[in-house]
């Protein structure tokens, strides 16, 4: 077994070239699954030595992390699909933040507090109902349900921080909530877990992947732009666009396809959505957060087509993120100086580079898939997409490359990065489409010059 910890230059060559082998890709994630343990134990440990006033709530709080402790020694691996589960991180970052001294001061957010660590009873009790352990707890009403994440929600017409209590032994859970009859789920063959009450919301899971891919509508950790539950038929509306996406993913490379590896869960989203992503058109958003490993959040897509580029957009954020925490590729700002053609305000440069990195990949896949497709329409649309991604990226490289604030490992991801965008000049697309992706470059650089007019073009 390797025992590789940090990125070799060859990784990172590969990396900034959009490209990355299993190995590579596993060594991100490790980094990732890593500090997620070292951010828990810096939880746990602060709610007990809380100095907060001892009560019933304080209690709880320390049975629930007694319990979460109690399932990761149990069983490790099984625990750990909660803990390592995108959604946890940032979660467990909140809750860190509420519980350092003089933090809850803000109007709203003692309410805030109070909810985020009463969610340890649900996550703690979904990390000890994979580990098989048997238990009784309490846990809490939020928005008209109660959540256990990676296992379902039940419905719970009830005001928010009304108490349930939950019972499970091996395999099976009973949920007694106000106003309704007991709940018995129960974890199936395949691992799932169900019920005939019809108050139960098993999660939606999208298979075909490298892994199981959940279409998460049920527990957001009260992400910006989240919604409700879907309906049975906007699930099946996101499982034929996974379908349909999946080998248009396979024609853009064979790194697309194999970073579906570090996809954990999308998140559906009724507006736009916040974090490193970006709009991928005038009806559709995506986007990840850096303490969301493997999360995607998007509203729902046109077309396949959509969702396959804005999956192959966001993974590059991610991997870049994943990258940045175990190697120092920059020490520039935060101040937002340099000019993105993809962006109509100005970007720091972490912003920047990330930009550049997603829409290199973006210009890679575009171009494989209008080698691909058959069909007139789909391959100009992918043709026009592709010039565009790369006249964008090709505008800023100089920046890139001349920045002084780049490491010795920045520089070697960049040269990567550049190198990679010279290869996607050929085949180059039919010249209209050169033409017009030069002048969509031109026109963002001359309406971002009339916005800031103080500023250069950085």
């Amino acid at each position: 077994m390797s025992t590789q910890t940090t990125p070799t230059v060859s990784d990172i060559a590969a990396l900034g070239a959009t490209e990355g082998t299993g190995p590579t890709l596993a060594l991100l994630t490790a980094g990732q699954h890593t500090r997620r343990l070292l951010l828990l134990r810096v939880l746990l440990d602060a709610i007990d030595t809380a100095d907060a006033t001892p009560g019933p709530a304080a209690a709880l709080a320390r049975h629930h992390a007694d319990l979460l402790e109690n399932a990761e020694r149990a069983a490790p691996d099984a625990a750990r699909r909660v803990l390592f589960y995108s959604l946890t991180g940032p979660w467990a970052e909140r809750c860190v933040k509420w519980l350092q001294p003089g933090a809850a001061t803000a109007p709203g957010d003692g309410a805030s507090a109070a909810r985020d660590i009463a969610h340890l009873g649900s996550l703690a009790t979904a990390a000890a109902a994979h580990a098989d352990l048997s238990f009784s707890t309490g846990l809490t009403v939020h928005d008209a349900r109660v959540t256990l994440p990676t296992l379902g929600a039940l419905r719970c017409p009830a005001p928010d921080g009304t108490a349930v209590t939950l019972t499970a032994a091996t395999g099976r859970l009973l949920l007694r909530a106000p106003g309704g009859p007991t709940a018995e789920i129960l974890r199936d063959a395949t691992g799932a877990w169900l019920s005939d009450d019809p108050r139960w919301l098993p999660p939606h899971t999208l298979h075909g992947g490298p892994r199981p891919v959940l279409l998460d509508d049920l527990d957001h950790g009260r992400l910006a732009g989240r919604r409700g539950p879907l309906t049975p038929a906007e699930r099946a509306h996101w499982g034929a666009l996974w379908h349909d996406a999946l080998p248009l993913l396979g024609h853009g490379g064979d790194a697309r396809s194999a970073e579906l590896a570090l996809l954990d869960c999308i998140v559906p989203l009724t507006g736009p959505s916040t974090g490193l992503g970006t709009t991928v058109g005038a009806s559709h958003s995506s986007g990840t957060s850096p303490s969301a490993f493997g999360a995607v959040l998007a509203s729902t897509p046109p077309t396949a087509a959509d969702l396959a580029a804005g999956l192959a957009h966001e993974l590059q954020h991610a991997k870049l993120c994943a990258l940045s925490d175990l190697v120092t590729l920059h020490t520039a700002g935060d101040a937002p100086d340099y000019w993105a053609p993809w962006r109509p305000d100005p970007r720091p440069f972490n912003g920047f580079l990330h930009g550049a990195y997603a829409h290199l990949a973006l210009a890679g896949f575009w171009q494989r898939l209008a080698l691909a497709l058959e069909e007139p329409a789909g391959r100009d649309h992918a043709w026009a997409a592709h010039a565009r991604c790369h006249a964008q990226v090709g505008a800023v490289l100089p920046v890139l490359r001349g920045s002084r604030r780049l490491t010795d490992a920045g520089r070697v991801f960049v040269a990567a990065l550049a190198e990679r965008h010279e290869q996607l000049r050929d085949p180059a697309p039919p010249r209209g489409h050169l033409v017009r992706a030069a002048a969509y470059v031109e026109t963002a650089r001359t309406h971002w010059l009339r916005q800031h007019p103080r500023r250069t073009v950085t």
